[in-house]
C-alpha cells in the first residue's frame, strides 16, 4: 500500500455519509472492534502505547510558549492511529502546526502501519512518524517541522498523569459514547523554533491529551468545541461542547494545581460564542464566554491568532487562547465540523 492508495483510503473514509455519522465518521459503527468500559483502570506505562484492538486513538500534545520579548507562540503536535478492521491494519496520521500572532504553519504526514514508518512504543516512550518525534512521557523531547517552520522541545513534569470523566471513562454523549481519557497538564517547556526570521528560543507550559476510543460520538454529533486552559493560579481546566441537532453534550474537569481531579457533571460548563472570524470561507467563533459556577469561574477566552485553521486532510480550527476574567491564564482551543 503506497501512500496514494493511504491517501484514497482517508478520502473514501470521509464521504459525506461518513461526515454524516458523527464528524470525521466518528459515529459510525464500530463492530469487532473494542468498546470503552467504566470498569478500565489505566495501567502505565503500558496505556502509552497503542491499543490495536481499537479504531482511533491519538498522542496529542500543544504548548503555549513566549518568546524573550514577550510574543505568544503556540505549537501542536499530533500522532493519530486509525485502524482498517478489527485485525489490526492500521493508517498513521500526524499534524503539526506552529502559531504566531500574525502567522500559522501546518504540516501533515501520512504513513502505513507495520512498516516503521510511524508508531508507538510504550516503554521506552516514543512515537514518530517519518523524522517527528515525540521520546519521552514524563521528560523528554518533541520535534517536528513543514515548510517554513520547524521546533524542538523539551517537555518536563513530575506531576502524575490527570484521568479524565470518571477516572479515566469520558461520557461523549447523552446516548452513552464515550473513550478512555487521560491528561498531562503539567509540563513545563524550553527550546526553540524556527521561523522564516530566524530561530527563537522559547519556555512555557505544553499539556499532552491521550485518548482511545471505537465510536467516540453520537451519529448526530457534527463537531465539538474544545478547551484546555494553564490558569495562572496553577489549576488547569479541561472543558468541551458536542454540538448536535439533538442538543449539546458539555463536559469539563477542574484540575487543581497538584494535580487532583474535580470532574463535573454535564451542563456544569457554559459555553457562549461572543464573536465570529471569517476563517477560510467559514464562520467561526474565536472569542467565547465560560463560566463554571460551582467554581465562580467566568472567563473571556480570545485567540491569539484568529486565523489559525488547519488545512489539512480533515480541516479543522486549533490555536493558542488568552483567557481574562476571574481566571485569567492561557491555552489552546480546537473547533471541528464548522463548514
Amino acid at each position: 500500500m503506497n501512500a496514494k492508495h493511504l491517501i484514497l483510503i482517508l478520502v473514501l473514509a470521509l464521504t459525506p455519509q461518513a461526515f454524516a455519522q458523527g464528524f470525521a465518521g466518528l459515529g459510525s459503527d464500530a463492530d469487532g472492534f473494542a468498546q470503552p468500559s467504566r470498569n478500565t483502570r489505566f495501567t502505565f506505562p503500558q496505556d502509552h502505547g497503542p491499543h490495536t484492538d481499537f479504531r482511533i486513538e491519538w498522542w496529542y500534545i500543544t504548548a503555549n510558549l513566549t518568546g524573550p520579548d514577550g510574543t505568544d507562540y503556540g505549537i501542536q503536535w499530533t500522532l493519530f492511529r486509525s485502524a482498517l478492521t478489527p485485525d489490526g491494519q492500521a493508517i498513521w496520521l500526524g499534524h503539526a502546526a506552529l502559531t504566531t500572532p500574525t502567522d500559522h504553519f501546518v504540516a501533515e504526514r501520512l504513513a502505513r502501519g507495520g512498516i516503521g514508518q510511524a508508531g508507538v512504543t510504550a516503554q521506552p516512550f516514543e512515537a514518530w512518524i517519518d523524522d517527528w518525534q515525540m521520546s519521552g512521557i514524563d521528560g523528554g523531547t518533541l520535534k517536528a517541522r513543514g515548510f517554513n517552520f520547524a521546533y524542538a522541545l523539551t517537555l518536563n513534569s513530575t506531576t502524575p498523569f490527570v484521568p479524565q470523566g470518571d477516572s479515566g471513562y469520558s461520557v461523549k454523549s447523552a446516548s452513552g459514547q464515550a473513550s478512555h481519557y487521560y491528561s498531562q497538564p503539567f509540563y513545563t517547556v524550553t527550546g526553540t523554533l524556527d521561523l522564516p526570521d530566524g530561530p527563537i528560543k522559547v519556555t512555557g507550559q505544553a499539556w499532552l491529551d491521550r485518548e482511545w476510543s471505537s465510536q467516540p460520538l453520537a451519529e448526530d454529533q457534527s463537531g465539538w468545541d474544545w478547551f484546555s486552559l494553564h490558569l495562572d493560579d496553577g489549576a488547569k481546566l479541561m472543558g468541551f461542547r458536542l454540538r448536535a441537532d439533538s442538543g449539546d453534550y458539555t463536559s469539563a474537569n477542574w484540575i487543581e494545581p497538584d494535580g487532583t481531579p474535580h470532574p463535573l457533571p454535564p451542563g456544569a460548563l457554559q459555553l457562549e460564542p461572543l464573536q465570529t472570524t471569517i476563517v477560510n470561507n467559514r464562520e467561526i467563533p474565536t472569542t467565547w464566554r465560560l463560566r463554571l459556577p460551582a467554581h465562580a469561574f467566568d472567563v473571556t477566552v480570545t485567540a491569539i491568532n484568529p486565523q489559525s485553521w488547519m488545512a489539512t486532510s480533515v480541516p479543522y480550527w486549533e490555536g493558542p487562547v488568552r483567557a481574562t476574567g476571574s481566571h485569567p491564564g492561557r491555552g489552546y482551543l480546537e473547533m471541528t465540523g464548522y463548514d
